[in-house]
């Protein structure tokens, strides 16, 4: 199975790809798609189109069978908060239009998942993708966090799997 894990921010939509056999991962890739600003009237919607291009070829060139974005958090910043909202939109839409299910998790399940801490700081997460993903080379902090959540929708992934199966053996 092959997990596309995206971090969305406007400015910085990370992404990061890994492919799961049983308990095993394994990098594929990762990267950021950057939106610069304009100048004038549009340049939102110039940027949500930027980021729309990018991450639709990221999914083209990697073709991953299930996807997962963080949930955004609420800032004291409601403009940026709203901004946010609408880069998070890409984020959903994009894998959606390639017909994939898209999780969504909060990023202290994020890290929960990974680091074992629901607080844990970046360096540290950054540190925890290194050790599941060995001779990784990341991106940047976006991309880290996007392969952070692409580790944790397959652990999510592979915990429903065995209770689903266990269910079926129980009801057998």
């Amino acid at each position: 199975m092959r997990v596309l894990g995206i971090d969305p921010g406007l400015r910085n939509l990370g992404w990061g790809v890994i492919e799961v056999s049983g308990t095993r991962i394994a990098h594929i890739a990762n990267g950021i798609c950057h939106s610069t600003p304009g100048t004038g009237d549009g340049d939102l919607a110039q940027r949500l189109c930027s980021l729309h291009a990018q991450l639709t070829e990221v999914l083209h060139t990697h073709a991953p069978d299930t996807a997962a974005v963080e949930h955004t958090f609420v800032n004291k910043d409601a403009v940026a908060t709203l901004k946010l909202g609408q880069a998070r939109g890409i984020a959903l839409l994009v894998p959606a239009q390639f017909g994939l299910t898209v999780g969504e998790y909060a990023p202290n399940a994020v890290k929960k998942t990974v680091v074992g801490v629901g607080h844990a700081a970046k360096v540290q997460v950054d540190h925890m993708v290194r050790l599941h993903l060995p001779g990784v080379k990341i991106a940047g902090p976006d991309a880290a966090d996007a392969l952070a959540i692409a580790i944790c929708h397959a652990h999510h992934c592979q915990s429903s799997g065995r209770l689903e199966a266990a269910l079926r053996r129980a009801a057998g």
